[in-house]
């Protein structure tokens, strides 16, 4: 059953507070607004324009928005913890010393230069003394043990047709550049930017010493590119589930001992080879290329991977190429920002426990229960609604909708770090030990059943997801708070807000991907073939609509890469108004700053989303990312929505009202 909660909903005391004469405080930000821009010409202007005039992108950031905003707040919140963690103490717990010693290795930095390369000594010696192909299976084993990506990743999930339990999973990997078309697209752009990649594979080969050719790098991962799946066909599951024996996968590539692979994780009879053809290529990359030019793409890997942990000198080198050439970003961050991010990722929830206890409560926690509750029932009734559905399917679809579970702020129970060593120096072996204590603990996991209580991210994250194979939607900590979430916002913002992420997320069960699962989380196809090629047909129209937006000059959507999140905004935006339709038919809330409840929802939903991109940052996201920009994912949806132009009196035609609208939720 799903997380419900007694007691008053949120709308609910937002209705009693108003009347009893409370202050109409609405959270509406009216100096991030251009009240010079008509809404129905620009709605993201009209509510951000200001916002963006007055925060322009830092120099450490390639894009500056909302998120960022409240994540450099929770970011203040660590950096306390962690300082006041690190001051030696005998009073100390021993979860502070752990998240106390990882931020004050990470500090030392002159520590971390008198080190130079002694830390990644031993493990590039390893590839140097390779002495055939033989070996490498071995030193692959060992580099992913240590959280080095080369050639491909392996790891454990749920079964796609058994979710209940764990199955082990060789996926495609390997690749330096951000996406498989950065190697393959021929527009002179690419090319730049290859170039520029060899560039820096050459710098931060030489500073070694030896001989290396940069050039096998490009070489063995342009070949990995070709025999990689793109992103879009990577969204539909059904593409990256293939279940096969272990000799099955070898006959696959002879060239690589998988047997020898597998030797140190669990046994097991089965796994899943997410893109068959792409081990197929991985085969013929390792017997086209000389053992040299394999030492060489494996040697780069190592210190990509480790850039961070290592000497100024190669953290300024990866910075200047993955860093400014691809994002835009003017200079790094602070250290104090580095690490709070190195221990968050590093030791979450220890970290995160601390987080909770100052930033998160257990009101916090139940007033987020009420609103899911509150946007459950209104999935729950546009479901039932939906004109283009069968009773067949509806009633697959309510099935599945009663099986989501909630998960609120943090996780019930913590992982625990004890098996960690971390010392005060050493903050490269400090953050290898915790690597491979992450890496060991998911692989450990084969054959297992599935815990569907674990959390996929911390609780100090801005952000929060939908997971298909587990049927649950998760809402950190760190994403609960101003602007998405206010309790001193009235409930039309907060619905228009944190209720619409809610939506998002909860819509993403139903979105092109998580249709393909049930309530259970598996892996199959419970909708009825006119229902299926009825979702399919407005699927097609957001695809359509979304190809047209351009974010900058020269670029466009991919409509196909981002369908699943668009879908999602479109429906979430649906099932929030839904809930605050609701509760206006038992108490009309006022005008607040001069807006109604309905205007005042559409402000707290775009103004979460007020951003400012480098231009490079663009152009990556527009290839890589499944997200829309802020602009869109505001004007992608509200120009869907008739309550919108209802709203603002917006006549049809209008930008924001065109006579052609897109509907699946």
């Amino acid at each position: 059953m799903r997380n419900s909660c007694s007691g008053a909903s949120i709308l609910g005391v937002a209705l009693a507070a108003f009347a009893a004469g409370a202050p109409q405080s609405s959270g509406i930000d009216r100096k991030a607004m251009d009240t010079s821009v008509a809404p129905c010409e620009d709605f993201y202007q009209y509510a951000c324009g200001g916002w963006k005039k007055a925060n322009p992108i830092p120099a450490d950031q390639s894009r500056w928005g909302r998120f960022q905003e409240l994540k450099e707040r929770n970011m203040e919140t660590e950096r306390a913890i962690l300082e006041k963690a690190a001051r030696p103490s005998p009073n100390r717990t021993a979860l502070e010393q752990k998240i106390g010693d990882y931020y004050a290795s990470c500090m030392d930095e002159k520590a971390i230069e008198a080190a130079g390369l002694r830390p990644v000594r031993r493990t590039l010696d390893a590839i140097a003394a390779l002495s055939s192909k033989r070996d490498l299976t071995a030193e692959v084993a060992r580099l992913h043990e240590a959280g080095v990506d080369a050639f491909f990743r392996f790891l454990a999930s749920p079964d796609r047709k058994n979710s209940s339990m764990q199955i082990a999973n060789v996926v495609q990997g390997g690749l330096g550049l951000p996406d498989r078309d950065y190697y393959l697209k021929p527009e002179p752009r690419f090319a730049r930017l290859r170039k520029q990649y060899e560039e820096t594979v050459a710098g931060m080969l030489g500073m070694l010493g030896g001989r290396y050719d940069p050039a096998a790098v490009m070489r063995i991962e342009t070949a990995l590119a070709k025999a990689s799946l793109d992103r879009v066909a990577l969204r539909n599951p059904d593409n990256t589930y293939h279940k096969m024996t272990v000799a099955q996968l070898e006959a696959l590539s002879p060239e690589f001992d998988f047997g020898r692979y597998f030797a140190r994780a669990p046994k097991f009879a089965s796994l899943n080879v997410a893109a068959p053809d792409f081990i197929k290529g991985m085969n013929g990359v390792i017997a086209a290329s000389s053992l040299d030019d394999l030492k060489t793409y494996l040697t780069w890997h190592v210190l990509s991977s480790y850039a961070e942990l290592l000497p100024k000198a190669y953290r300024d080198a990866a910075f200047e190429f993955f860093g400014k050439t691809l994002r835009g970003q003017k200079e790094q961050q602070a250290r104090w920002k580095q690490c709070v991010d190195a221990t968050d990722d590093a030791l979450g929830d220890a970290l995160g426990r601390k987080f909770v206890d100052l930033a998160f409560s257990g009101a916090s926690k139940q007033r987020a229960l009420a609103l899911v509750g509150e946007i459950e029932t209104s999935m729950a009734k546009d479901i039932e609604e939906a004109n283009w559905m069968t009773p067949a399917t509806k009633k697959q679809a309510l099935e599945k909708l009663r099986l989501v579970t909630n998960k609120i702020g943090y996780p019930d129970k913590w992982k625990d770090y004890s098996s960690v060593k971390i010392e005060r120096s050493g903050y490269f072996e400090n953050s290898l030990r915790a690597a491979e204590f992450e890496i060991r603990r998911n692989i450990e996991k084969i054959g297992k059943p599935t815990d569907k209580a674990e959390w996929s991210m911390t609780p100090p994250t801005v952000n929060a997801y939908y997971s298909p194979p587990m049927n649950n939607i998760n809402f950190p900590a760190g994403i609960l708070q101003p602007p998405f979430y206010n309790p001193k916002a009235d409930d039309a913002v907060n619905l228009g807000a944190i209720g619409v992420v809610i939506g998002h997320e909860l819509t993403h069960g139903f979105d092109d991907q998580g249709r393909r699962f049930d309530g259970k989380g598996n892996l199959r196809d419970w909708w009825t073939p006119v229902d299926a090629k009825a979702f399919e047909q407005r699927a097609e129209c957001f695809v359509r609509e979304y190809e047209k937006f351009s974010p900058i000059p020269g670029v466009h959507l991919n409509g196909k890469l981002t369908l699943g999140e668009n879908a999602a905004d479109n429906g979430g935006i649906h099932l929030a108004y839904m809930a605050l339709l609701a509760g206006l038919e038992k108490q009309m809330l006022p005008k607040a700053d001069g807006f109604t409840a309905q205007q005042r929802f559409f402000l707290g939903f775009a103004q979460i989303w007020c951003e400012n991109l480098t231009a490079e940052a663009s152009r990556l996201r527009a290839m890589t990312d499944p997200h829309s920009p802020g602009k869109f994912r505001v004007n992608g949806t509200v120009r869907n929505m008739p309550a919108f132009r209802e709203a603002f009196s917006c006549k049809v035609g209008a930008p924001m009202a065109p006579a052609d609208t897109c509907r699946i939720w």
